[in-house]
């Protein structure tokens, strides 16, 4: 079976700026086009400006002429069209850029977060996980759209009216700019001093929106042990933290705009005192005092929205790098550079001299050794702790072994695609994992390409085509969140389906009946012998019943093979394994069982 590449995004820069250039340098076009129409338009509205002064000077001239008003005035009415023009463009260019790079960025990231091992979701909220991507492509697209319309025009009209002024008198130009480099060196301290204010309010806000999630998800918990006054309490407090931080992030930015303000109305009133007072002494025009007082109050305005959108942009940069410490960290188990795909595919399952520990330091396996030749059935078995999971987990590469190697086909794991790895094996969980999808959907996800008869084929064979057909709109039925309009064994036997459809050569099945009625076992276990059929098996199971027909029983014990063989030799050895099956016969759990088993063989 051929794996379905997935699309692997480059690796993601840790630093936030970096991480937006990525989408810049891949829509070169779109940005030119609105760096082009921006400065353009802001031009024009310069220009605008100066045409203003233009028509002043004509209107105020001693000798009255229409026609050399008429050219000020034409220039004047054209110069607000085009600039009209450019903004309308800019405004459709950046529709179409920040859409697209949301999609790109909520792609990229996405497939960034599916190439974490398990153990990384065990320890993030899914729903917070979900915001983040959502968040940081909003705070991209907040970013492009504040670039482009609250920090790009000002600019543009600062450098036009430090040119314009400089026609009127240097000495107001070499004002101006030095007047604003103060602000904005003042304002950008300011604001980078802020920055752990709004990185701790974008945490909150993911963390509680996750926790939220996750509350609203298990609400049958809730409702079943009478919580939700206590859940209410709890998320108030969670609230009440996030809302301290939002408050902290926002007064912060209002102390900013005070500031500012004071310096601005500063600049404004002595630069319009200079200019009167420059034109009583007759050095400059009526048309002048026009021209600076627009010109300040433009550049009043648009470096307020310049000072607050400089400040904004650290708390999306602050969101930004917030997630990409969480989301975009390096993959704990990554392909190698050039990794082939699995072939060959016949199903031998290699473990030679692994070891393993987790990542608090705890050790599973050391010096671990099991062979699995192609096509044999084996069940594992020992009590919690002893690695079983583990071994299953190993052979499906979801983390990585610190010593020796996993083999299939004789190739080691670590060294093909993860991808062609997991599409070799299907896996029948003890919790199945269902798409608020229809049943069909849920099904065909073994398959992508399998046709409407294939899917039912595979549903027949796993003795789940009768219920299908029952439900209120057939194989079309949503089957709700995680699957909770069906019955723990209907979700079993879908599952069951699904791994019958991909047709993989090796299967493995961790507690796949364990928490199921006697019922339902049995019609699950029907299904389980005929999906076993020629392949490779590898079983997790509690309930050595289920075990009895296998090939061979491996009993593991601290991460140490203790007992190996056919369930029948064991059984005949009168070992730990036959102590097993006698005690759990007679009630015991597996863990109690094999306690006393162990001690009876010693």
């Amino acid at each position: 079976m051929d794996a379905v590449p997935t699309p692997r995004a480059a690796p993601f820069p840790q630093r936030p700026i970096l991480f937006f250039l990525r989408y810049v340098r891949r829509w070169p076009w779109h940005f030119g086009g609105l760096l082009v129409l921006v400065v353009g338009a802001a031009g024009c509205a310069v220009a605008v400006q100066y045409g203003m002064k233009l028509l002043v000077d004509a209107m105020a001239a001693p000798e009255r002429s229409a026609a050399a008003v008429w050219g000020p005035l034409t220039m004047f009415v054209a110069l607000i069209g085009v600039e009209n023009l450019l903004w309308r463009l800019g405004g459709w260019l950046g529709c179409r850029t920040i859409v697209g790079v949301g999609v790109d960025i909520r792609l990229d990231l996405f497939t960034h977060l599916t190439g974490h091992p398990m153990r990384y979701f065990a320890e993030h909220f899914a729903g917070s996980l979900g915001n983040r991507i959502t968040g940081t492509a909003g705070a991209a697209g907040a970013l492009i759209g504040t670039f482009t319309w609250n920090i790009l025009p000002p600019v543009t009209d600062f450098i036009g009216a430090v040119i314009v002024l400089s026609m009127v008198d240097w000495r107001m130009a070499a004002a101006l700019v030095v007047f604003t480099a103060v602000v904005a060196g003042g304002i950008a301290v300011i604001g980078v001093r802020g920055r752990p204010l709004h990185r701790t309010y974008a945490d909150r806000a993911s963390s509680v929106a996750g926790e939220l999630v996750d509350v609203v998800s298990n609400v049958w918990v809730v409702q079943a042990f009478s919580a939700r006054a206590r859940e209410r309490r709890r998320l108030a407090d969670r609230f009440a933290a996030e809302a301290a931080a939002q408050r902290r992030s926002w007064l912060y930015l209002e102390k900013t705009r005070v500031v500012h303000d004071l310096c601005l109305w500063a600049m404004a009133g002595g630069m319009l005192v200079w200019a009167v007072f420059s034109w009583t002494e007759g050095r400059i025009t009526a048309g002048d005092v026009v021209l600076v007082s627009a010109l300040t109050f433009r550049i009043l305005h648009g470096s307020r929205d310049l000072a607050f959108a400089l400040v904004g942009t650290t708390q999306h940069f602050g969101a930004i790098a917030e997630t990409l410490r969480v989301i975009g960290q390096p993959h704990a188990v990554a392909d190698a550079t050039g990794a082939p795909p699995l072939i060959g595919l016949g199903g031998a399952i290699g473990v030679e001299r692994v070891g393993f520990a987790y990542p608090d330091g705890r050790p599973v396996f050391e010096d671990f050794t099991l062979r699995i030749p192609a096509g044999q059935r084996i069940g594992i078995v020992g009590p919690s702790g002893a690695g079983k999971s583990t071994l299953v987990g190993l052979v499906q590469r979801l983390d990585d072994v610190q010593e020796g190697r996993v083999l299939i086909d004789g190739q080691s794991v670590a060294a093909v695609t993860q991808d062609s790895l997991r599409a070799a094996i299907a896996t029948v969980p003890q919790e199945i994992s269902l798409f608020h999808r229809s049943v069909l959907e849920n099904i065909r996800y073994g398959r992508p390409d399998a046709t409407d008869k294939e899917v039912r084929l595979a549903a027949r064979a796993a003795y789940c085509d009768d219920f299908i057909r029952d439900l209120p709109q057939g194989y079309d039925t949503p089957v709700g969140e995680r699957g909770v309009k069906l019955s723990g064994g209907q979700r079993q036997r879908i599952g069951i389906a699904r791994a019958f459809l991909k047709n993989a050569p090796i299967l493995i099945l961790d507690e796949a009946t364990s928490a199921l009625d006697t019922e339902s076992e049995i019609e699950i276990q029907r299904a389980l012998n005929d999906l076993m059929r020629g392949r490779t098996v590898l079983a997790v199971a509690h309930r050595l019943s289920t075990l009895a027909g296998f090939d061979r029983i491996v009993v593991l014990v601290d991460g140490r093979i203790v007992e190996d063989g056919h369930p029948a030799e064991l059984r005949r050895r009168g070992g730990a394994f036959e102590t097993l099956w006698r005690l759990q016969a007679e009630g015991f759990s597996v863990d109690e069982a094999l306690e006393r088993g162990l001690r009876a063989a010693e």
